[in-house]
C-alpha cells in the first residue's frame, strides 16, 4: 500500500520487519512476546506470552481474572475465540434487588463474572500453539518474580486508581487489593521496582495444568472460598462448567476491504454497522467537517443500536445479519442530514483493556484483547494469587425488559473487540484500539484513516481522535484541528475538546505486505506503547 504523508506522523515512525512482531502497550510485555518468538514459538505462542505477561506490567488495565477475544490467522483462514465469561448461576434481578440495588453495582463481588482469560490462553495455546503452555508464561513468571519498574502512564493509572479505592474501598472484600497493588501502604511510583509472587505462582499453575487450576483445582477452591465467605455468586461449579467458544467471525465489506470483528455478545459489530451506514454517505474528503460530522452521525446511530440490541445472539430482538444488511444500511443514513442528532434507536421490523497485535514470518497473525473493565476491575483480589477479578456484570440491566437484563448463565453486552482486515482473501492484519465504548470508535477511525485516507500504521494511530459520548455531545483530543472543531458546533455539535490524557482508546496495528511478507506495524503514542520485532 503507497502511503499519505500526514501532519501528525511525526510522534513514532512505522516499524519494519521480517521474521516476526508484537505490538502492544507495554515494551516488557512486547519483549515477552518476542522472546517467545526467538524460541521457536509461532504468533500465537508470542500473544499468549504478550497477553500473561500484560497481566503483571498492566494490571491497571487487565488481570488473569478478566475476559478476552481473539481473531486468529493461520493457513488462509480466520478464526474467532469468544473467551468471556457468564454471569453465576446462582444470581438473579431479584437477588441484587434484595441486597438494595436497583441497578447493577461497579465494584465488589456481585459484578463479578466467570474469567475468561485463562481459558483463552489454554484454548489458543492447544489449537494453534507450538510450544507449551508453560513455556509460553515464562516470562510472565519472571516479571512476576523479580519485580520490574513501572513505566509512566502506568504508574499514572495506577495512583488515580490507588487514590480512589483508598477513598472508597473500605471494606473487608477488598483489602488483599492493597495487599498486592499497594503493598508499601501507596501507590508505587514510576520507576520503583513492583513485584507480586502471588502472581507468578497463579501463572505457573495455570501453565502446568492448561488452566485447568483455575477451573477445576486449587485456584477455583481458593476463588470459591472467597466468595462464600463475602457473600458473592460465583462459584466453583460456575467455574467447572465454563469453556470459551469458536466462533464464526462477522464481517462488512468496506471499499473493497473486509473488516472483520467477533460476532455478539460483543460490541465489534457496532463498527461495521458504523462503515456500512457511512459507505452510503458522500465519499470522505481529508479533514473536511462534512465527512467529520457523517462520521460522527453514523457511529451515533450504529452505537444507540448496539447499546439497544447487542446481548447474547439468541436473545436480540434482531439478528446481527439484519444489523449489518444494506437495506438497513441505507435506511439509517438516510436519517443523517447536516445537521447533529439526538439518536432514536432502530424502528425494529414488527413481528475498558489491554490489546495486542502479533505476526510471524509463516504469516500467522493474531488480534488479541483481554480486560479487567474499568482499570482494575471490580476491586476484588483473591488473597495470596495476583488474581483480580472483573466486574463485567456491571453492564446487565436490571429492567426485565431489556435485551440485556441479567440473567442466571448469561453474558453481558462485551466492550472488548480485536479486529482484523483481509482484502481479496489475504490477510492485510490484525488491529485494535482498546478503551471501553472508545473501542468501535476507535475501529471506525482506524479503518478509514488507512482505507479512506492511506495513511501508514503509525499515522493511522496517531491522527487525532473524537469520541461520540452521547446526544450531541463529541469529545475531541486537543490537537484536533480547530477549523474542525468551530465548523462542527456550527452542525450543532457539542463539542469538548478534552485534556491531555482523556480516554481515546490505545491502538495497535501490524499490516503484512501479501507479495514479501513485510511486516508494518504501529503502536500506540498515547501510552507506554512499544513494538518489539526481528
Amino acid at each position: 500500500m503507497d502511503y499519505l504523508y500526514h501532519p501528525f506522523a511525526s510522534k513514532r515512525h512505522t516499524v519494519f520487519a521480517k521474521k516476526g512482531m508484537v505490538a502492544t502497550s507495554q515494551p516488557l510485555a512486547a519483549q515477552a512476546g518476542l522472546e517467545i518468538l526467538q524460541k521457536g514459538g509461532n504468533a500465537i505462542d508470542a500473544a499468549i506470552a504478550t497477553a500473561a505477561a500484560l497481566t503483571v506490567v498492566e494490571p491497571t488495565s487487565n488481570g488473569i481474572g478478566g475476559d478476552a477475544f481473539a481473531l486468529v490467522w493461520t493457513k488462509d483462514q480466520l478464526h474467532g475465540l469468544n473467551a468471556s465469561g457468564p454471569s453465576p448461576e446462582s444470581i438473579s434481578v431479584d437477588a441484587v434487588k434484595n441486597l438494595g440495588h436497583e441497578k447493577m453495582p461497579v465494584h465488589g463481588v456481585i459484578p463479578v463474572t466467570v474469567p475468561g482469560v485463562p481459558s483463552a490462553w489454554a484454548a489458543l495455546s492447544k489449537r494453534f500453539g507450538r510450544l507449551s503452555l508453560a513455556e509460553t508464561l515464562k516470562p510472565a513468571i519472571r516479571y512476576a518474580e523479580e519485580g520490574y519498574p513501572l513505566t509512566p502512564i502506568l504508574g499514572k493509572y495506577w495512583k488515580l486508581a490507588y487514590n480512589k479505592f483508598k477513598e472508597n474501598f473500605t471494606t473487608e472484600e477488598f483489602e488483599a487489593w492493597f495487599e498486592t497493588f499497594a503493598p508499601e501502604g501507596r501507590a508505587p511510583e514510576i520507576g520503583e521496582v513492583w513485584k507480586s509472587p502471588g502472581h507468578a505462582s497463579t501463572l505457573k499453575s495455570i501453565g502446568e495444568t492448561d488452566a485447568r487450576s483455575f477451573y477445576e483445582g486449587e485456584l477455583a477452591d481458593k476463588i470459591d472460598d472467597f466468595m462464600k465467605q463475602h457473600n458473592g455468586f460465583l462459584s466453583k461449579s460456575d467455574l467447572n462448567k465454563y469453556e470459551p467458544q469458536w466462533v464464526t467471525p462477522i464481517s462488512t465489506n468496506y471499499r473493497g476491504y473486509d473488516v472483520w470483528e467477533i460476532p455478539p455478545n460483543g460490541q465489534g459489530m457496532v463498527a461495521l454497522m458504523a462503515l456500512n451506514i457511512f459507505e452510503k454517505m458522500s465519499p470522505p474528503a481529508w479533514q473536511n467537517a462534512e465527512t467529520l460530522h457523517q462520521q460522527i452521525e453514523a457511529m451515533k446511530l450504529a452505537f444507540t443500536d448496539g447499546q439497544a440490541f447487542i446481548t447474547e445472539p439468541d436473545e436480540m430482538p434482531i439478528s446481527a445479519e439484519e444489523l449489518l444488511s444494506e437495506a438497513y444500511a441505507i435506511e439509517r443514513s438516510q436519517v443523517i442530514t447536516d445537521v447533529a442528532m439526538d439518536p432514536k434507536p432502530y424502528d425494529l421490523p414488527k413481528g475498558g483493556t489491554v490489546y495486542l497485535a502479533a505476526a510471524d514470518d509463516e504469516g500467522n497473525m493474531i488480534s488479541y484483547i483481554q480486560s479487567n473493565y474499568m482499570g482494575f476491575g471490580s476491586g476484588v483480589v483473591i488473597p495470596g494469587t495476583g488474581i483480580g477479578l472483573q466486574n463485567r456484570g456491571a453492564d446487565f440491566s436490571l429492567d426485565e425488559s431489556h435485551p440485556n437484563v441479567l440473567r442466571p448463565g448469561k453474558r453481558t453486552y462485551h466492550t472488548i473487540i480485536p479486529g482484523f482486515l483481509t482484502k481479496d482473501g489475504q490477510a492485510v492484519g490484525p488491529f485494535g484500539v482498546m478503551g471501553g465504548y472508545m473501542q468501535p470508535q476507535g475501529h471506525f477511525q482506524v479503518v478509514t484513516n488507512t482505507v479512506d485516507y492511506i495513511l501508514n500504521p503509525q499515522a493511522a494511530l496517531d491522527m487525532p481522535r473524537w469520541q461520540w459520548m452521547k446526544g450531541k455531545s463529541v469529545h475531541v483530543e486537543p490537537e484536533f484541528p480547530n477549523y474542525l472543531v468551530q465548523a462542527l458546533a456550527r452542525k450543532g455539535h457539542e463539542v469538548h475538546v478534552t485534556p491531555e490524557g482523556g480516554s481515546f482508546g490505545r491502538g495497535q496495528i501490524i499490516w503484512r505486505d501479501p507479495e514479501t511478507g513485510v511486516l508494518q506495524g504501529g503502536t500506540e503514542s498515547r501510552t507506554d506503547g512499544a513494538i518489539a520485532a526481528w
